[in-house]
């Protein structure tokens, strides 16, 4: 079997863009937890391959529907160690169509206690402010190609939520088909 690095890429290099992104703008590295970190797929195929070869490092939480493509959260069986603190999930993007990407390893999540207060405590960062309207609202700072999205609520809980509530959207049984 194949090590996560192998699978996924560097994730040594990415997590330490992430930490020295942070410390360049003045945040502090442990704002929160880092809850996961997210790799987007060049394509359907990448993406229903990497599915099948993520299985070994964890259990799928759930594959949804979410901004018009897939989307799979992996609950890691050993936490990724980071600067963040232990990393518990992965996210698996499938490509969005007509939007560019990074793709591979492209952002990490951190939950905070307060998105207003995070605001109000580093008002010099650059964040886009765009997803606070979102169901889930969120701030943005991107790095270059990485970037680091901040949240209230971790990925779990959302999903927990999601999945009781019945908000779940399947993926259609002939999506990768066409």
């Amino acid at each position: 079997m194949l090590s996560l690095d192998e699978t996924i890429g560097n994730l040594d290099f990415f997590l330490a863009e992430l930490e020295q992104g942070m410390l360049d703008h003045g945040l502090a590295l442990r704002l929160g937890p880092m809850d996961h970190i997210c790799y987007r797929a060049a394509s359907n195929q990448e993406y229903l391959d990497l599915q099948e070869r993520l299985a070994p490092f964890g259990p799928l939480l759930i594959e949804g529907m979410i901004g018009g493509r897939p989307i799979s959260t992996f609950k890691l069986n050993h936490s990724i160690p980071s600067a963040f603190g232990p990393i518990p999930c992965l996210e698996l993007a499938a490509p969005k169509a007509g939007k560019l990407h990074t793709l591979g390893l492209e952002h990490g999540e951190i939950v905070v206690p307060s998105l207003t207060q995070l605001l109000s405590d580093y008002p010099w960062v650059p964040f886009n402010r765009t997803g606070l309207t979102h169901s889930a609202p969120e701030l943005t700072l991107s790095m270059g190609t990485y970037q680091i999205k901040f949240h209230s609520q971790s990925l779990a809980d959302t999903i927990a939520i999601e999945i009781a509530s019945n908000q779940v959207i399947s993926v259609p049984a002939d999506y990768f088909t066409h």
